[in-house]
């Protein structure tokens, strides 16, 4: 049995790493949802695989993998609806490719280019939260405002297990159980904040499992099983949207890169672990379960794969071909308005 209720939380499994399905679980989905699935997690990974050597050759900064986060990510991007907003944190790159955001603005932002957080007109994303945990607060604060206005959207915001440790965490969401905020939670546990293991976070068995302290549900989920992401982010959502209040959803995943590109994991953990959550990363499950349905062929997954190379190497061309940022933006954005001095030194600089 797949859908497990304990004293502490509800654990939710629909496709095994075998490609088995639990049809009592099972959502109604079609063959072209589960394509989208699949092309979307190939999309993203894409782009992460060309942001890492983008990295190595010098042509953005630091960043942060999300390689074997991709069901996560994508699977509860895909749930939301358009009006929904997202809170991330500096892991989402999967998130906002899933949402539709420009790829090339996203390798602006990991190039160093803040104007690549600068969200399109009537996308509902938030900047990436580099500092750990911070746009908790932000996201149960949006919840309770659209409430207050009778908004009929939800506020999800991302974080890892490592977040769950900060006080901004407890603080989001006992003011969402309280108010009802309509919230959900998401919570990344990768197993690695950055070299502290979930073991270090808390003595819980889950994370999950605090939300009941709250007031309100809380769900771990196999983050590594795009549908089971799917479902329960779908029905958080529509709870939340219907005055039914905040859920917390553990994404149970692994982090098969290091932190960013500035850790050595290999310093921490051991290679033999890194080889078996290899072996249960998204991909390889959804292959095998669309196979067997006859929804895969290698000659599929190969012209998508061109196709998404195509796309990101142009997105890629387009963000290197963006002109630089304004130097002078380091000052004029400080405050609402410009001090003296710093009126003085645009001057002086001839900014």
């Amino acid at each position: 049995m797949t859908t497990i209720e304990t004293s502490e939380t509800r654990y939710l499994q629909v496709i095994n790493e075998k490609g088995e399905e639990d049809p009592s679980v099972m959502p109604a989905l079609f063959e072209a949802d589960f394509r989208r699935f699949f092309e979307t997690i190939v999309l993203a990974r894409t782009f992460n695989q060309r942001a890492l050597s983008l990295q190595r050759e010098g042509r953005i900064g630091t960043y942060a993998s999300i390689w074997g986060q991709e069901a996560s990510q994508t699977g509860s991007a895909l749930a939301l609806s358009a009006e929904d907003w997202i809170f991330p944190s500096f892991r989402e790159s999967g998130v906002l490719v899933a949402r539709g955001y420009p790829m090339w603005m996203l390798y602006r932002y990991w190039a160093g280019d803040e104007r690549g957080m600068s969200a399109p007109e009537g996308m509902n994303i938030f900047p990436m939260s580099v500092p750990v945990g911070t746009q908790i607060p932000h996201a149960t604060g949006a919840a309770w405002a659209m409430k207050l206005k009778g908004h009929k959207k939800v506020a999800a915001v991302y974080f890892g297990d490592g977040g769950s440790s900060k006080g901004d965490f407890h603080e989001g969401l006992n003011f969402a159980g309280v108010f009802k905020a309509p919230c959900v939670f998401l919570c990344q546990n990768n197993q690695w904040a950055i070299s502290v293991p979930r073991s270090s976070q808390t003595a819980a068995k889950t994370i999950a499992q605090k939300a009941f302290a709250y007031g309100f549900e809380g769900i771990q989920v196999d983050g590594n099983d795009v549908v089971a992401v799917y479902k329960a982010v779908k029905e958080a959502s529509d709870k939340a949207r219907s005055g039914g209040g905040p859920t917390l959803i553990e994404c149970f995943t692994y982090r098969l890169d290091d932190h960013t590109t500035a850790d050595d994991a290999s310093r921490y953990r051991s290679g033999a672990e890194v080889e078996e959550w290899k072996a249960k990363e998204p991909l390889i499950r959804l292959r095998l379960f669309m196979e067997k349905k006859g929804w895969w062929t290698k000659e599929y997954e190969d012209a998508f794969m061109k196709k998404a190379q195509d796309t990101v190497d142009a997105e890629i061309k387009k963000a290197e071909s963006y002109g630089a940022p304004d130097p002078a933006d380091m000052l004029k954005f400080t405050y609402k308005e410009l001090s003296a001095r710093q009126a003085k030194e645009l001057k002086e600089r001839g900014w």
